[in-house]
């Protein structure tokens, strides 16, 4: 059997084909990713003033869907498309051209002989929850094969799983405390097993949303000149701007100046990072809390507990620290101290350690900068805790994010009962070989009795 997911983003879209054994028993086959296609261009959101376009940036991915899956499954094989905060913040800003995007994505995926099942924006709370069911379900913590072929449910605990990405950002982990806000308290029933979790989405805190906000905040302390200095952009980088590249967003929005949008404004790179950290800090509020903890922005938090995984930018920020600025990432000072090392680090430096990076280079000090004050002032992972993080961006073969998770509860593929404890065809095999096993022992044990005794007789 197969799936279909596309994971519209804010940045830009992904699309997912899973697949699974047709003969799962009770919808409880393991499913894994079959392929994967990075849609061209950037998310669907952007295309606002020309709805049809958006359809059209999925053509080349659904292409490869037709090849991927076998044509005489094509009929049966259910296609959704999930759009996150980019769409979220479009919704804000202009409910009809976010409708107008979502109804031509629609029109466009049922030309196509799947099953198409809708396109809808999931809420914060969703994304980050079933961003945690994936991991879960991945890593076989909620459930997995026995060896004589049997459903087992393994006595380990669940991991927290950590998502940052274009526009929002998301911490969601099981724990025994109260959660004390109940908009950030979900119970899930998988597998016959209850699972409190606490789950809470930042919108606004995604990587593309942060790099704005932090301009926004330059250009009203700098009053809007026509050249400004980016402690966190690296010396020897500058770069013109539109203010309206800045100020687009529901996330910059009131601090747009009374300045004309079109008005061009040149920033120059600094690379200082005890000025770059200075500047990242006011995109948070750590002094307001109603509730006995809070993470920021007056938001309830219990304290983190147990292991977790850090995937999307979170991964490909750690990894570029450890790949191309050659430092571990094991503790808090670590993440601090490469920090401050990127941002220390020359325009020309950087070029010749990844020039293919080149897009994405100037931003990495701030970056790295805010993952750190996120994750130890933020969530508050502290020596004892922030070890206990892993950044990947997979699970074996198959991508860490929200598309599995939401594909396995749309399709009732995580029942909320135990699975039937009856064997699977394996249980046949498994009686076979250890029939065979003890047949073998037993005669090598006689044999070798036998040859003992007549050794012994032959003696005498």
């Amino acid at each position: 059997q197969y799936g279909i997911v596309l994971d519209a983003g804010s940045s830009h879209t992904a699309m997912f084909v899973y697949k699974w054994p047709a003969d799962k028993e009770n919808d409880t086959g393991v499913v894994s990713e079959h392929s994967m296609c990075d849609v061209e261009g950037p998310g669907i959101s952007s295309y606002s003033s020309n709805p049809p376009a958006a359809g059209t940036s999925l053509v080349p991915c659904l292409s490869q869907a037709l090849r991927d899956v076998p044509k005489e499954k094509h009929a049966g094989t259910p296609l959704y498309l999930g759009a996150t905060a980019g769409m979220r913040l479009l919704n804000i800003t202009s409910p009809q051209a976010s409708e107008a995007v979502l109804s031509a994505v629609a029109a466009r995926l049922k030309s196509y002989p799947f099953d198409f099942r809708g396109a809808k924006i999931l809420s914060g709370e969703e994304e980050g929850v079933f961003g945690w069911v994936t991991a879960n379900y991945l890593l076989e913590n909620f459930i997995k094969r026995g060896w004589l072929g049997d459903w087992i449910q393994p006595q380990k605990k669940t991991l927290g799983a950590m998502d940052f990405g274009g526009a929002s950002t998301q911490i969601t982990f099981e724990t025994r405390d109260t959660i004390e806000d109940p908009r950030n308290e979900v119970v899930l029933k998988l597998y016959g097993q209850a699972y409190k979790v606490y789950t809470h989405s930042f919108l606004c805190y995604g990587r593309d949303q942060v790099l704005k906000r932090l301009l926004s905040k330059l250009f009203q302390a700098e009053s809007h000149r026509a050249t400004i200095s980016h402690p966190c952009w690296p010396t020897g980088y500058q770069k013109s701007l539109l203010l309206s590249s800045v100020y687009n967003s529901p996330c910059t929005e009131k601090e747009r100046p009374s300045l004309a949008l079109n008005t061009t404004v040149t920033v120059v790179g600094t690379g200082n990072s005890s000025l770059c950290a200075a500047l990242v800090s006011k995109l948070f509020d750590f002094t307001t809390c109603s509730f006995s903890h809070c993470s920021f922005d007056g938001t309830f938090q219990p304290e983190v507990s147990g292991k977790f995984i850090a995937f999307s930018a979170f991964f490909y920020t750690v990894d570029f620290i450890q790949t191309v600025m050659g430092r571990p990432v094991h503790m808090p000072s670590d993440l601090k101290d490469a920090a401050e090392t990127i941002c220390a680090t020359s325009w020309s430096e950087l070029l010749q350690k990844a020039s293919m990076l080149e897009k994405r280079l100037p931003d990495y000090c701030a970056v790295s900068t805010f993952v750190y004050l996120l994750t130890t002032k933020g969530y508050n992972f502290n020596n004892h805790s922030f070890p206990n993080i892993a950044f990947q961006k997979k699970a074996g073969d198959t991508s860490i994010g929200w598309a599995l998770g939401y594909m396995l509860n749309l399709t009732n593929m995580i029942p909320a009962e135990q699975p039937s404890s009856h064997k699977s065809m394996l249980y046949n095999y498994w009686v076979v070989l250890i029939l065979l096993f003890v047949v073998t022992t037993l005669t090598s044990l006689v044999t070798a009795v036998c040859l003992l005794r007549r050794s012994k007789s032959l003696a005498i």
